[in-house]
């Protein structure tokens, strides 16, 4: 075990013993921490470590380890050049190698090992003994030297490498057993966001492709790609009410498990007070639910939502509906997934809604595949049976309206607001476009926001273009709620 929890899963149980693994990352990815955590996981279960510098001093690694909250008295930490090292007596200094230094280098780690006899060893960094080495081909020799040094002991053994190689050497990859890569990027606005990825691993089945990861006090916190396909479960997929007689009608007996949902129109046109209302419902009936804020504040949906007779605050200090602030700008996407994920097995949440899919988005324009794993997200909340509520703000207010990227094929369900214009009055409609699930009405009903709520129409069965944003009167006396529209004449 690695002692960080997100890449054991990853590895499906941890590195195999005594062989030599090489972590890999510029400066800043978090090397150092996971290579500590390594070796505290291994106090854990009886194993010493010990923990060789070539890069750091001691006072750096115990500075680090206290920004965790950890100790490291049980370890042993072998800073190799000390300030004896690079005194006047000791002319081998690491800023002039040479072949003397780098077998005195070779010499004292090997001699630490066997004086400590440990079974976790770090080796920080290969960078220092690649320019003791001055030519490759020495230098993959002393590599060599320590792996079967190494394995004649049962050491399991982390090499941290800066990445300050030539491109494209892979050297120390043919000679390591796995390699484990972590990267840091940066984007023009927000924090650097952080992944890694198992390069290689003989021996091991693991999960492949790129995992975001986050440094967090404690050590590093991984969030291993979702994979929809691993998570089946039972559940009941009978329909469940809206809470609305009228909004059930429209889909066709409600909601059902295991389907999602896009509630799609433009700003201000009820999208969020709908999908309050339909997960209000579920709380209602003892379900559990999270709702994910990126747009709003979160003190502003509360309040907006209490005067609409719908007070969410019973039920999140009850536990039951966990609401949660988001800043895009500080969220990988798969953080995101892991926290959707986390509400699901760990605090048993059955309806989650997402406000909104557009500043998720925008917060990621450089990750070409945000929807490939969105629709990875949405498959693993199908198979948990949870009913998932999306929403997608478009551009306009009437007429032709647009979006800024069409979720509608991923999902099982899709709404429709609008608003039209009547007798000089902004109003507003719902449809139902699409559900997978049943035979929806295909009618387009009038939606009124209120204190009481939401209040739907009867079918506006006596109008034409409500989509336009103009409809016009085909039969006379048609009515809306609270109103009587007039035919032109």
């Amino acid at each position: 075990m690695t002692g960080t929890d997100g890449l054991d899963h990853i590895l499906q149980g941890g590195l195999t013993s005594s062989r030599l693994y090489l972590v890999e990352g510029t400066p800043g990815t978090g090397k150092t921490t996971l290579a500590l955590k390594f070796l505290l996981e291994g106090l854990n279960t009886g194993e010493a470590g010990l923990y060789v510098t070539l890069s750091e001093t001691t006072s750096e690694l115990t500075a680090v380890s206290q920004s965790h909250g950890w100790s490291l008295d049980e370890l042993d930490l072998f800073e190799l050049v000390s300030e004896d090292g690079i005194s006047g007596d000791n002319e081998q200094s690491l800023l002039h190698p040479s072949e003397v230094e780098l077998g005195e280098t070779v010499r004292g780690v090997i001699a630490k090992v066997e004086e400590t006899n440990p079974k976790r060893v770090v080796l920080d960094s290969l960078s220092e003994l690649r320019l003791l080495s001055q030519n490759p081909l020495r230098y993959r020799r002393q590599i060599l030297a320590l792996k079967h040094f190494f394995a004649n002991r049962n050491c399991t053994v982390l090499m941290l490498d800066d990445r300050t190689a030539e491109p494209g050497d892979l050297q120390l990859h043919s000679i390591a057993h796995g390699v484990i890569l972590l990267e840091q990027t940066a984007s023009d606005f927000g924090a650097e966001r952080r992944r890694l990825r198992i390069v290689k691993m003989r021996g091991l089945q693991y999960r492949g492709g790129y995992h975001d990861f986050t440094i967090e006090k404690g050590g590093i916190r991984v969030y291993p790609r979702l994979i929809a396909a691993e998570h089946h479960a039972t559940f009941d997929a009978r329909p469940l009410s809206t809470g609305l007689a009228e909004l059930d009608a429209l889909l066709g007996h409600g909601l059902t498990p295991g389907t999602n949902t896009l509630l799609s129109g433009p700003a201000g046109v009820g999208k969020t007070t709908t999908a309050v209302r339909c997960m209000i419902a579920a709380l209602e009936r003892g379900q559990r639910a999270a709702y994910y804020l990126f747009d709003e504040r979160l003190g502003t949906l509360l309040i907006r939502s209490a005067a609409l007779g719908m007070d969410l605050r019973p039920y999140i200090e009850s536990g039951q509906l966990m609401l949660r602030q988001i800043d895009p700008a500080e969220l990988s996407p798969g953080e995101f997934a892991g926290a959707v994920q986390s509400s699901v097995e760990t605090d048993g949440a059955s309806v989650i809604v997402i406000d909104s899919l557009n500043a998720y988005l925008h917060a990621m324009p450089s990750d070409n595949f945000l929807v490939l794993q969105m629709h990875e997200l949405l498959s693993y909340l199908s198979q948990k049976g949870v009913i998932s509520l999306m929403i997608l703000a478009q551009h306009g207010i009437t007429g032709e309206l647009r979006s800024d990227v069409d979720m509608s094929y991923l999902a099982d369900t899709v709404m429709l607001l609008r608003f039209f214009e009547a007798d000089g009055e902004i109003r507003k409609s719902l449809a139902v476009l699409k559900t997978r699930t049943s035979d929806h009405e295909r009618t387009i009903r009038e939606l009124k926001i209120n204190r009481t709520g939401l209040v739907i129409g009867a079918p506006m069965k006596g109008f034409r273009g409500v989509l336009s944003g103009s409809p016009s009167f085909v039969v006379k006396g048609e009515r809306l709620i609270d109103g009587e529209a007039h035919a032109n004449e």
